[in-house]
């Protein structure tokens, strides 16, 4: 019966310790917009972090968070969660933020650089302001 509560014991510690991701961070922050709209119901906010140290590519996208605002309005808190090992000191990262309605229609946009991570820059409190895309 002691073996097989030391066992247990041993099992259990295991799952715990291995439950506890080493490899992860986060970017955390508000997506806000400065115009005085209300957004529609159906809403939604995608928040990413990219990698963007490479001209004329995509960017590659290391994180990202879909939030379904729920009749909510501005701000909307995020956190974007990356694995560390993906990170390289000398690369340059971002947060972006765009807006949609339930339908996929872009509202607002992000478009000013929030450089995040590398060369001092934050990980935490990163306001990203979005812009109206169209008639928004």
């Amino acid at each position: 019966m002691r073996k097989i509560f030391i066992v247990s014991l041993v099992v259990m510690s295991i799952l715990v310790i291995s439950g506890c991701d080493s490899g992860g961070a986060a970017v955390t922050g508000d997506v806000t917009y400065l115009q005085r709209s209300a957004l529609p119901d159906d809403a939604v906010v995608t928040v990413q972090l990219q990698d963007v140290s490479l001209m004329d590519v995509a960017a590659q996208v290391l994180g990202e968070q879909i939030i379904e605002t729920d009749g909510k309005q501005v701000p909307f808190p995020y956190e974007v969660e990356y694995d560390e090992d993906e990170i390289i000191d000398n690369h340059t990262y971002s947060m972006s933020a765009r807006i949609t309605d339930g339908e996929g229609n872009l509202l607002f946009i992000s478009d000013t650089a929030n450089p995040v991570i590398t060369n001092g820059n934050p990980t935490s409190d990163v306001e990203i302001v979005t812009v109206p895309v169209g008639g928004a």
